[in-house]
């Protein structure tokens, strides 16, 4: 009798979805089975096409990988919150009561990172290890001013014919456009069950959550006594490379990774680099 063989592949993971309280969360999983899975929190206007899949399937070669589309974003049912507080409480009932774990491990990427703290300063005991990747505190410094940079970027995006992620997350010197359309190809290279695309609605209200945890006292991040790694690039303008610094410092024991001559994206301009660490950090 032959057996299915496994999914090894971001590209070919399943799209799957769960209800949870009259809403439905739309996500993927693969890699081996386990107790204790690594969860995902994406970027402002992701969905979940838009993980580069070579850090993804680095992890999940050891690890069973979960991607979830926040409420109101992709196939996800529901409006995205007023508050990136209300997202991690969104997250917390996708994760316990959705698919019923108790205890994850959490890799995010910017707007994704901000989430992730707020869910560990809620619910410190869920989380075992934990990676925020071009991301700051609640009340960072010049956090608020990531909705005009978007913005800007998007129009140069536009007049340009070109990705806002070009923009938005690679310098634009002649090594951040290779890497930056390198990561945008890499991106496409699911071809079946794609995502929706983020509606206008969804991401006009990711940014007004993003600048009201900007704008608003920051959290006690002392409570974060878990494994943690940092990383980021030198030159993030979305998200200033500073507050990751500013992480470093209030996370007591944290790891933390700067790439030089990079932006918001540099874990996907140096993948090559950022991804068997990230995989040996989630480690059992």
């Amino acid at each position: 009798m032959s057996s299915t063989p496994a999914i090894t592949s971001y590209a070919l993971a399943p799209a799957k979805t769960v209800a949870v309280g009259g809403q439905t969360f739309a996500y993927r999983e693969y890699g081996p089975e386990e107790e204790v899975p690594v969860v995902f929190f994406v970027h402002l206007a992701a969905t979940l096409d838009n993980w580069d899949p070579r850090i993804v399937d680095a992890i999940a070669k050891t690890r069973h990988v979960i991607t979830f589309d926040q409420l109101g974003v992709g196939a996800s049912s529901g409006t995205f919150p007023d508050t990136l507080e209300k997202a991690a409480d969104d997250a917390y009932s996708f994760i316990t009561k959705g698919l019923g774990y108790t205890k994850i491990d959490l890799f995010s990427f910017s707007m994704g990172g901000m989430i992730a703290q707020d869910l560990v300063v809620k619910h410190p005991t869920l989380v075992r290890k934990l990676v925020l990747t071009g991301t700051g505190p609640r009340g960072g410094k010049d956090m608020d001013k990531v909705v005009g940079t978007t913005y800007w970027d998007i129009l140069r995006a536009t007049l340009t014919r070109s990705d806002p992620k070009e923009f938005l997350f690679f310098n634009r010197d002649n090594a951040g456009k290779k890497a930056a359309k390198a990561f945008v190809e890499r991106l496409k290279e699911r071809t079946v069950d794609r995502d929706k695309a983020i509606a206008t609605k969804a991401f006009q209200a990711q940014l007004k959550a993003i600048q009201r945890y900007g704008r608003s006292a920051p959290s006690d991040l002392s409570v974060i006594t878990q494994p943690t790694l940092i990383a980021n690039g030198d030159n993030d303008r979305m998200v200033p490379s500073v507050l990751s610094e500013d992480l470093h410092a209030r996370i007591k024991g944290s790891e933390l990774i700067i790439y030089p001559n990079s932006g918001h994206g540099a874990i996907f301009q140096y993948w090559e680099k950022f991804a068997p660490v990230a995989a040996k950090f989630l480690s059992k």
